[in-house]
């Protein structure tokens, strides 16, 4: 599947219970957030075969974040099968931090 897929509180759970998915913690007021969007969704197609981006708008869904425990944006959450096997949060975040960090995240997980 190719592309993001906005995720909401009701079908969060099935959209990562498979495969390899990269989570996208945003939010409308977070400038970095918003700066990453252009190399999220350049991520998502040229990672197609290998993961699925699936993105979290923090305000609409405030129950979830607090479930996954995040508590700062942006932050990107990784998950294989449904379990969560990594997370980077930085409030600088940029997109070469977040390639090496997806690079090692999908070599050890």
């Amino acid at each position: 599947m190719a592309g993001v897929v906005e995720a909401t509180k009701d079908d969060f759970r099935d959209l990562i219970a498979e495969g390899v998915v990269l989570v996208d913690v945003w939010g409308p007021s977070c400038a970095p957030c918003l700066a990453l969007m252009p190399h999220v969704a350049a991520l998502a197609e040229q990672r197609a075969a290998d993961l699925r981006v699936v993105k979290v708008e923090a305000p609409k869904a405030r129950r979830l974040c607090m479930e996954l425990n995040v508590m700062g944006l942006p932050a990107f959450l990784l998950f294989r099968d449904g379990e969560e096997v990594a997370r980077l949060a930085e409030p600088d975040l940029g997109p070469a931090r977040l390639d090496s960090w997806l690079d090692d995240a999908l070599h050890i997980s």
